[in-house]
């Protein structure tokens, strides 16, 4: 085999398996055109409004009240949440500090891996920015690790340095929730038996038609849950293999040379 038909079959390779993993690492931002985007927040993680990735979800509120939204996250996803608070254009007395919180399915508070997640307002401003990454959300973890699991995650939105003098005037808040997908760089063995969402223990124990009336969230991704075993990562150990056995091949073809030499007899 010459070396140039080589080179055209690894591209030819390249090409085919190549084009499917980058299309799966754009960002999942894009919101369902049957569901309208919520316009309220809930009041508590039980009263957690929920959302879809990609919505723009409103609320109107009074200063000192906690907001609360939920949304799905899957294995190998990295979500990013971000939320402005429009503040009342009234005078306030104080500058007040926002916070944006995020919790998985077991309510422990993920650490967010970049994006100020905390914010005080400047006097005088009219809206405040905030914004956390989370890290990538994986499809099993040991029992002592705080990793992000697949499921529902909760989203808490609050003032918490505010002064007597701010509190219960009018505030409107926009938040919005993006994913990207990572992919087999990100991925482990094994997976969760079912996906941290609420009411599941409850639905897995029932097999009555009123089970459904347990489950607390019907979020989930639009190509539902991943089976946990599945991942780019299993498509670039093919093309390494491809790539190891043509190196092989034309490692023969460079070193084996035209064949016997012509001033060697064949003769005895």
């Amino acid at each position: 085999m010459g070396i140039g038909r080589i080179l055209t079959t690894v591209a030819l390779v390249l090409g085919a398996s190549v084009s499917p993993a980058v299309a799966d690492s754009s960002p999942s931002a894009s919101p369902s055109g049957d569901s309208a985007a919520p316009t309220s927040a809930g009041t508590s993680f039980r009263t957690a409004t929920e959302l879809e990735l990609g919505q723009q979800a409103t609320a109107s509120a009074s200063t000192g009240d906690y907001l609360y939204w939920s949304f799905p996250a899957d294995a190998g996803q990295r979500p990013t949440v971000k939320a402005t608070v429009k503040l009342p254009s009234a005078s306030r007395s104080g500058a007040p500090t926002w916070q944006l919180d995020v919790y998985d399915g077991l309510r422990r508070r993920q650490a967010c891996q970049y994006g100020a997640q905390t914010r005080t307002a400047a006097q005088g401003a009219a809206s405040v920015d905030l914004a956390c990454t989370l890290r990538t959300v994986r499809a099993w973890s040991e029992p002592w690790a705080d990793d992000p699991l697949p499921g529902t995650y909760y989203v808490r939105l609050t003032a918490v340095s505010l002064g007597a003098g701010d509190l219960g005037q009018p505030v409107d808040a926009e938040l919005r929730v993006d994913s990207k997908e990572i992919g087999g760089s990100a991925a482990v063995d094994g997976s969760l038996a079912q996906p941290l969402v609420p009411g599941i223990a409850t639905t897995s124990q029932q097999q009555s038609p009123e089970s459904d009336a347990a489950v607390l969230s019907s979020l989930k991704p639009d190509d539902g849950w991943a089976s946990g075993w599945w991942s780019d990562r299993w498509v670039w150990t093919a093309i390494g293999g491809v790539l190891a056995a043509l190196a092989g091949i034309g490692g023969y073809a460079l070193t084996r040379g035209s064949g016997r030499p012509s001033r060697v007899s064949s003769g005895y």
